[in-house]
């Protein structure tokens, strides 16, 4: 057996080969960035509790019939995944105005949204991942009209799926980014990772608008008690998991 090779690093997982062409091993890693990796960290065990609950989090797509670019995981830090062409988009999909969406609109911090609000954001560091209008997401060919309307399709109904997962283990599903890619055969499916990285995530049992923080914003907001948070998700998730199992 040959060694991997390593094709890509990213902030938060490194992609390697594998001796299937159309496989590919992801490890995730303990590192932590925020404000496009301005600041940068460190979350023990991070890597594995992300792999951890992506892995979950992938099963209950896959089972509810949303194409996904999981395999399986052969270790507690990695992912085999399905090759797929990353469309240089993040779709983000907001209930609950936070973060930047107050920053932009003036919105307060927790006012529900009256419909799901799904946004493109340009997957370009140097840009600083702008956030793209339609019409500019057209003239810069990054996706074809019918594949606009497939991605917010499918975001959308990840976003019913998560949401109700979530209410399910006492979280509030505020917002999250989702990344898709096409496989060899131009199917858009769920690429890159779903987890307290990726989604804001608040617990609903808390009113304190710092303690109820369950995600990548304690880092961001040097809130502390990251892993705890982090923990804290991964036990829930995987406890609605296999109640559901």
């Amino acid at each position: 057996m040959s060694d991997p090779k390593k094709l890509y690093e990213g902030k938060a997982k490194i992609l390697y080969s594998t001796e299937d062409p159309d496989i590919l091993l992801t490890h995730y890693k303990d590192d932590a960035t925020a404000f496009n990796a301005q600041k940068r960290g460190q979350i023990v065990g991070k890597g594995e509790m992300n792999c951890a609950i992506a892995n979950a989090l992938f099963q209950l797509l896959e089972a509810a019939g949303v194409a996904t670019h999981y395999i399986d995981c052969p270790a507690p830090n990695q992912m085999r995944v399905r090759r797929v062409e990353i469309v240089p988009l993040e779709v983000v999909v907001r209930n609950i105005a936070a973060g930047s969406l107050c920053k932009q609109t003036g919105l307060p911090e927790g006012k529900i949204l009256p419909q799901p609000l799904v946004e493109f954001y340009y997957k370009d560091d140097a840009l600083g991942d702008p956030l793209l209008t339609r019409d500019r997401l057209l003239l810069l060919d990054l996706a074809t009209p019918e594949q606009i309307e497939e991605l917010q399709r499918q975001a959308l109904q990840i976003n019913t799926i998560l949401s109700d997962f979530f209410l399910s283990c006492d979280i509030t599903l505020v917002d999250f980014k989702l990344e898709f890619g096409l496989t060899s055969d131009r199917q858009l499916i769920l690429a890159d990772e779903i987890s307290p990285d990726t989604c804001r995530l608040w617990n609903r049992g808390e009113t304190d608008p710092d303690r109820r923080v369950m995600d990548k914003d304690r880092f961001r907001r040097d809130l502390g008690q990251v892993e705890n948070a982090y923990q804290q998700v991964l036990e829930r998730v995987l406890s609605a998991t296999s109640s559901a199992g």
